[in-house]
Protein backbone atom coordinates (compact mmCIF):
# COMPACT_ATOMS: atom_id res chain seq x y z
CA UNK A 1 0.00 0.00 0.00
CA UNK A 2 0.93 3.69 -0.76
CA UNK A 3 0.09 6.90 1.21
CA UNK A 4 1.47 9.93 -0.07
CA UNK A 5 1.49 13.12 2.38
CA UNK A 6 1.87 16.17 0.32
CA UNK A 7 2.00 18.41 3.74
CA UNK A 8 1.99 18.53 7.37
CA UNK A 9 -1.35 19.49 6.44
CA UNK A 10 -3.02 16.21 5.48
CA UNK A 11 -0.91 14.42 7.44
CA UNK A 12 -3.47 13.14 10.15
CA UNK A 13 -5.47 12.36 6.92
CA UNK A 14 -2.31 9.87 6.12
CA UNK A 15 -2.21 8.97 9.63
CA UNK A 16 -6.27 7.74 9.53
CA UNK A 17 -5.96 5.59 6.20
CA UNK A 18 -2.70 4.11 7.58
CA UNK A 19 -4.43 2.60 10.74
CA UNK A 20 -7.57 1.83 8.81
CA UNK A 21 -5.13 -0.87 6.81
CA UNK A 22 -3.11 -1.77 9.66
CA UNK A 23 -5.21 -4.86 10.32
CA UNK A 24 -4.32 -7.44 12.73
CA UNK A 25 -0.76 -6.84 12.70
CA UNK A 26 0.99 -4.83 15.47
CA UNK A 27 4.79 -4.49 15.12
CA UNK A 28 5.66 -1.87 12.53
CA UNK A 29 9.53 -0.85 11.64
CA UNK A 30 9.85 2.51 10.31
CA UNK A 31 12.71 2.91 7.55
CA UNK A 32 13.82 6.13 6.10
CA UNK A 33 16.45 8.59 6.12
CA UNK A 34 17.33 11.24 8.57
CA UNK A 35 14.74 13.65 8.88
CA UNK A 36 12.42 11.68 6.46
CA UNK A 37 9.65 12.24 8.86
CA UNK A 38 9.54 9.18 11.21
CA UNK A 39 8.65 10.32 14.45
CA UNK A 40 6.68 13.10 12.65
CA UNK A 41 4.09 10.35 11.26
CA UNK A 42 3.84 7.88 13.90
CA UNK A 43 3.35 11.31 16.32
CA UNK A 44 0.50 11.75 13.38
CA UNK A 45 -0.60 8.29 14.25
CA UNK A 46 -0.59 8.32 17.90
CA UNK A 47 -2.47 11.72 18.05
CA UNK A 48 -4.99 10.40 15.55
CA UNK A 49 -5.27 7.47 18.21
CA UNK A 50 -6.37 9.64 20.72
CA UNK A 51 -2.59 9.67 22.63
CA UNK A 52 -2.57 12.35 24.92
CA UNK A 53 0.91 12.39 26.01
CA UNK A 54 3.99 14.44 24.83
CA UNK A 55 4.64 12.02 21.70
CA UNK A 56 8.33 12.73 20.71
CA UNK A 57 11.27 10.85 19.42
CA UNK A 58 12.83 8.28 22.19
CA UNK A 59 16.14 8.94 20.73
CA UNK A 60 17.93 8.60 24.21
CA UNK A 61 15.51 6.61 26.31
CA UNK A 62 15.38 4.23 23.30
CA UNK A 63 11.30 3.51 24.23
CA UNK A 64 8.70 5.60 25.22
CA UNK A 65 5.40 3.86 26.33
CA UNK A 66 1.71 5.80 25.22
CA UNK A 67 -1.69 4.97 25.67
CA UNK A 68 -4.15 5.11 23.21
CA UNK A 69 -7.86 6.83 23.73
CA UNK A 70 -8.87 3.14 23.83
CA UNK A 71 -6.76 2.20 26.47
CA UNK A 72 -4.72 0.25 23.79
CA UNK A 73 -0.77 0.67 24.80
CA UNK A 74 1.54 1.88 21.88
CA UNK A 75 5.49 1.33 22.27
CA UNK A 76 7.63 3.80 20.47
CA UNK A 77 10.84 2.36 19.99
CA UNK A 78 14.28 4.62 18.20
CA UNK A 79 17.38 2.59 17.80
CA UNK A 80 19.26 5.06 16.05
CA UNK A 81 21.82 5.40 19.40
CA UNK A 82 22.43 1.80 20.25
CA UNK A 83 25.19 0.77 19.56
CA UNK A 84 25.07 -2.98 19.56
CA UNK A 85 22.13 -5.30 19.05
CA UNK A 86 22.67 -6.55 22.56
CA UNK A 87 21.29 -3.57 23.98
CA UNK A 88 18.00 -4.78 22.81
CA UNK A 89 18.21 -7.93 24.67
CA UNK A 90 19.23 -5.90 27.81
CA UNK A 91 16.00 -4.09 27.95
CA UNK A 92 13.86 -7.18 26.92
CA UNK A 93 12.94 -6.41 23.94
CA UNK A 94 11.23 -9.48 23.32
CA UNK A 95 8.53 -8.16 26.20
CA UNK A 96 7.11 -5.46 23.85
CA UNK A 97 7.65 -6.92 20.53
CA UNK A 98 5.63 -10.25 21.49
CA UNK A 99 2.92 -8.37 23.87
CA UNK A 100 0.34 -7.89 21.59
CA UNK A 101 0.63 -3.92 21.96
CA UNK A 102 1.61 -1.78 19.12
CA UNK A 103 4.78 -1.57 18.19
CA UNK A 104 6.50 1.66 16.57
CA UNK A 105 10.31 1.00 15.65
CA UNK A 106 12.42 3.90 14.00
CA UNK A 107 16.05 2.85 12.61
CA UNK A 108 14.89 -1.43 12.78
CA UNK A 109 18.03 -1.60 10.39
CA UNK A 110 20.26 -1.81 13.77
CA UNK A 111 18.16 -4.33 15.26
CA UNK A 112 17.22 -5.65 12.01
CA UNK A 113 17.42 -10.06 13.08
CA UNK A 114 15.62 -9.45 16.42
CA UNK A 115 12.27 -8.21 14.45
CA UNK A 116 9.40 -10.63 14.50
CA UNK A 117 8.64 -12.63 11.35
CA UNK A 118 5.08 -10.58 10.69
CA UNK A 119 6.54 -7.01 10.79
CA UNK A 120 5.30 -4.64 8.50
CA UNK A 121 7.99 -2.76 6.79
CA UNK A 122 7.26 0.39 6.26
CA UNK A 123 9.15 3.07 4.02
CA UNK A 124 8.96 6.78 4.45
CA UNK A 125 10.30 8.89 1.17
CA UNK A 126 11.23 12.60 1.10
CA UNK A 127 10.33 12.89 -2.87
CA UNK A 128 11.44 15.87 -5.15
CA UNK A 129 8.55 17.97 -4.02
CA UNK A 130 8.83 18.03 -0.33
CA UNK A 131 5.90 15.31 0.08
CA UNK A 132 6.40 12.24 1.89
CA UNK A 133 5.68 9.04 -0.25
CA UNK A 134 4.67 6.01 2.63
CA UNK A 135 4.80 2.29 1.82
CA UNK A 136 3.92 -0.33 3.60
Amino acid sequence: MEIKINSLDNIKEAAREFIAAMGDNTVFAFYGKMGAGKTTFIKAICEYMGVTDVINSPSFSIINEYRAESGELIYHFDFYRINKVEEAYDFGYEDYFYCGALCFIEWPELIEELLPFDCVKVTIEEQEDGSRKVTF
